[in-house]
């Protein structure tokens, strides 16, 4: 599949082969929600806790005598239903991440490029390299895009100074290496900017 390369002046500049089997496959949305339930899942800190019956302070005397009180017998003042007692059932420490294996993981990136393949929301970029690390040139060449939001994937060497410093201030605009490519960020953000050489990168990463 051929594709043109742009550059941030949204001129075309050249053209690159897209690999079908990674920007040409079937769109998978169950197994788009499948991964992004899998990245939720991971970022959860899961460290709401609450305190025991062994846990919490108190003495394990009984509270007052077994018998002649009129009062329920009660062994401490530990329970759930005494004041400043345990919570019954309450959270714990826990991690809520689950498995998906790597050719899930696979699939699912493949299935998320191709879409926005599909809907022409992938712009490739020669370079990110810019002249001023002023963010209103910047803004003013990225308005030629036409987008809501945009993420630009960067390769491993492909990321300058100036580009990082001008986009650090525009709304809605993400940076993002090339290594951490994943399903939630490409389905969020409106359009998507690859530079050229991160193609060859993540065609390596996901054949």
């Amino acid at each position: 599949m051929k594709k043109s390369v742009l550059n941030l002046k949204n001129k075309t500049v050249g053209d690159i082969d897209l690999d079908s089997n990674i920007f040409e496959v079937k769109y998978l949305p169950d197994l788009i929600h499948q991964y992004i339930r899998y990245q939720n899942a991971k970022s959860r800190q899961g460290s709401h806790k609450t305190k025991s019956r062994s846990e919490v302070s108190g003495r394990s005397k009984k509270p007052f005598s077994q018998k002649g009180t009129g009062n329920a017998r009660q062994g401490s003042n530990k329970p759930p239903n005494f004041r400043g007692g345990s919570v019954s059932m309450g959270p714990i420490n826990r991690d809520h991440s689950f498995i998906l294996n790597k050719k899930e993981k696979k699939l699912a990136l493949k299935s998320a490029l191709s879409i926005k393949t599909l809907e022409d929301k992938i712009v490739i970029i020669d370079t990110f390299v810019i002249k001023s690390f002023k963010t209103k040139e910047l803004h003013s060449d990225l308005k030629k895009f036409k987008y809501d939001s945009a993420l630009f994937i960067y390769s491993e060497n492909g990321l300058d100074k100036n580009f990082k410093m001008a986009s650090s201030n525009i709304p809605k605009v993400s940076i993002l290496n090339q290594k951490g490519i994943n399903v939630k960020d490409l389905i969020t953000y409106d359009k998507i900017f690859i530079e050229k050489n991160s193609i060859t990168e993540i065609t390596k990463r996901l054949s």
